[in-house]
């Protein structure tokens, strides 16, 4: 009765999370004659959680790096880098995804705030439109991948487990993800013939690679020194001085921007801060950086900033808190105890799962939000995780990935609506550009589903 309520609310076109809220409301008060201050009790004690609180700062943090013209300096990062190479733009489409990944933590902050420079550039050096659309719909998928992760902190809190091994567990195969995409890059290359978008300078790059070597180096130095016994703070602080004072003397594209994930992942390892007070500090570093550094934040666009931020959050925390008492309404009603019961009927072998589950994410990320799928599912589906002995760090990089993948996908993928608002095409066309790049993404999705030790590598080895 709950699902039939819920889903006829959804098909007349209501939000989903007033479907779910009402639905539970309405199952309450007639068929279960229970008070409706139920309803407002179950939502807001969905949200009354301490790992919640990093939603709005990891938010702002991404809102703050779009906005503080951070986007071209990483635009200009990975253009030296791999533009010289054949279909120069599509590599520098993925690669600008990779570095910005890891301040915006959202596929559609990734979308809506690099894309737009990818999509121009791309149109302006005569790729077509749906090739520009293809290839930077695919890498916005990276997005909630490489850490931070707006997804990966919704699992943690629904799933109880650490967002800190989430965050590293992300790391790899968003690698991976990159990669291949780019692979595919290649073959449209080698298919059109298509030749380099600037010429190699070596200055250029071998200026380039300095900041990667910064960016490897220095964090594995901090953590070598703390390992080696040195005062955590004092050693950070005194890393962070010489950072700046590097980035001043060689004047760097984007190596501070860069170190947005470093210092939340490494924060998070050595107990310097939990993952909410690694949302704050990211924060603090993106207001530095635009305000006092770069010069490129004022007031009047942080104000703006703000308000977009508590937009996105009450939204997403909206989401979250409807979601809660309809997972909770399953729960009560024996829904997921049957689900359950008849998978493991079903199937006892771990593979056979992973695939079925992958199927049903698959299809549910083309009608549910990411937040919402991630709420409502993991309630139902982690009982039979844990009883078939998948680790739920694994399948919540599998969960994630699935839905990322229904933001492209239609009648309702976020990412597909902002391509084709950038682009100027049409749905049809937008959703026919994005075809070719779903090889990849499910590429990958079969290797992080079916080889776990790609995902598990870097928390094990850290926690």
């Amino acid at each position: 009765m709950l699902k039939i309520l819920f889903l006829f609310l959804m098909t007349g076109g209501i939000p989903v999370a007033i479907a779910m809220a009402g639905a539970s409301l309405i199952y309450l008060f007639f068929v279960q004659s229970s008070p409706p201050f139920v309803v407002i009790h179950r939502m807001v004690s969905g949200i009354d959680s301490f790992p919640l609180l990093a939603v709005p700062f990891f938010i702002l943090a991404g809102n703050l790096m779009n906005n503080a013209g951070i986007t071209n300096r990483i635009f200009g990062l990975a253009l030296a880098l791999v533009g010289w190479l054949k279909g120069g733009l599509g590599h520098v489409n993925v690669v600008a995804s990779v570095i910005f990944s890891g301040m915006s933590g959202t596929a559609i902050a990734d979308a809506a705030g690099l894309g737009t420079v990818e999509v121009k550039a791309m149109k302006e050096h005569g790729y077509s439109s749906e090739f520009a659309v293809g290839v930077t719909a695919a890498s916005a998928t990276l997005g909630p991948i490489i850490p931070p992760s707006l997804p990966f902190v919704i699992y943690a809190m629904a799933a109880n487990v650490s967002v800190g091994s989430l965050f590293l567990a992300g790391i790899l195969p968003g690698l991976i993800m990159a990669a291949l995409i780019m692979a595919t890059v290649s073959y449209f290359a080698w298919r059109h013939g298509w030749g380099s978008d600037v010429r190699f300078s070596s200055s250029r790059f071998g200026k380039a690679l300095i900041e990667l070597a910064v960016m490897v180096g220095w964090p594995l130095g901090l953590w070598l020194l703390i390992k080696a016994g040195a005062p955590p703070r004092f050693t950070v602080f005194a890393a962070v001085v010489l950072l700046f004072l590097a980035d001043w003397k060689f004047r760097f594209q984007a190596v501070l921007p860069m170190m947005t994930p470093v210092l939340l992942i490494g924060g998070m390892s050595a107990g310097l801060f939990t993952p909410t007070e690694g949302a704050i500090a990211a924060c603090l570093w993106a207001m530095a950086l635009g305000f006092f550094w770069y010069g490129t934040l004022k007031l009047k666009s942080f104000v703006k900033v703000c308000l977009d931020t508590v937009e996105t959050t009450s939204t997403v925390l909206f989401i979250v808190a409807a979601s809660s008492i309809f997972s909770w309404m399953l729960t009560a009603t024996g829904v997921t105890a049957a689900i359950a019961a008849w998978v493991l009927g079903v199937t006892n072998e771990p593979w056979t799962f992973l695939l079925l589950a992958n199927l049903l994410l698959l299809f549910i990320g083309c009608f549910l939000e990411p937040v919402a799928a991630i709420t409502i599912l993991v309630p139902i589906l982690l009982p039979v995780v844990m009883e078939l002995g998948i680790d739920p760090i694994h399948f919540g990089l599998v969960m994630v990935l699935n839905l990322m993948i229904g933001l492209l996908t239609p009648p309702v993928g976020l990412v597909l609506f902002i391509m084709a608002r950038i682009s100027r095409l049409s749905m049809e066309r937008t959703t026919i550009a994005i075809l070719p790049w779903f090889l990849p993404l499910l590429l990958a999705l079969a290797l992080i589903t079916y080889v776990p030790g790609l995902v598990l590598w870097l928390p094990k080895m850290f926690f």
